[in-house]
Formats: C-alpha cells, structure tokens, sequence
C-alpha cells in the first residue's frame, strides 16, 4: 500500500511505502531571506512532512541538497549542522542546479524510515 499527503494534480509532498517515507523537494516560501533562512525554513517543512509520517530527522537515510549557487554553502551548511542530530547524520549529497523558481537558493529531498 502506498501513502500519499498533500497530493495535487502534479505531485505529492510525500509518500510512504514499505515504512518509508519520500518526501518531494522542500523549498523556501520567504525568498527575501538569506540562504541561512531558506535552509531554516526549509528544515522546518521537513520536520512538519515527517512528523505526518509519524517519524523524525533522526531516521532520515538520505538526504540530497540543490543549491542554486555552490558559493551558499557554507552558509546552507550553518543551518543544515544546527538542525542534523549528532549521531544520526544522514548520507548526503550536495549539487549545484539551475532551480525551478530563481529566487530559491536552496531545496532538499529526504529519503526517511517510518519506525
């Protein structure tokens, strides 16, 4: 069985099956912020999608970041280590990419297990 939340005629933010949960590319919804804040913001949806799914950070088994520009880093980074559980660090990749709305600077899918 597949579960699906907030779906719509394109896609859904996430779904479940076989207890994991996939969750589709989270991006910003205040632009006026640095990518710090995006990055905040984004996590922050993360959190809400996963907690639908009865689950957490802690379980999430992967995790790849778009940046729309590799010079963010760093600053992506200061808000991604303030969030991600010591102990409990996903694997993880980080691209550059061209993104859908250009006044994102960050979007992140997660891959999480559903305890």
């Amino acid at each position: 069985m597949i579960e699906r939340f907030d779906t719509g005629p394109r896609m859904s933010e996430m779904t479940i099956h076989n207890r994991v949960a996939y969750l589709a590319g989270q991006v910003p919804e205040d632009t006026s912020v640095d990518i710090v804040g995006q990055t905040e913001q984004v996590l922050k949806a993360i959190d809400e999608l996963l907690a639908l799914a009865v689950t957490d950070k802690s379980n999430i088994l992967r995790a790849e970041i778009f940046l729309a520009d590799m010079a963010d880093f760093a600053g992506m980074n200061q808000a991604w280590d303030a969030w991600v559980p010591r102990g409990a660090t996903p694997a993880r990749a980080t691209v550059e990419a061209r993104l859908a709305n250009p006044e994102w600077k960050v979007e992140i899918v997660v891959t999480a297990a559903v305890p």
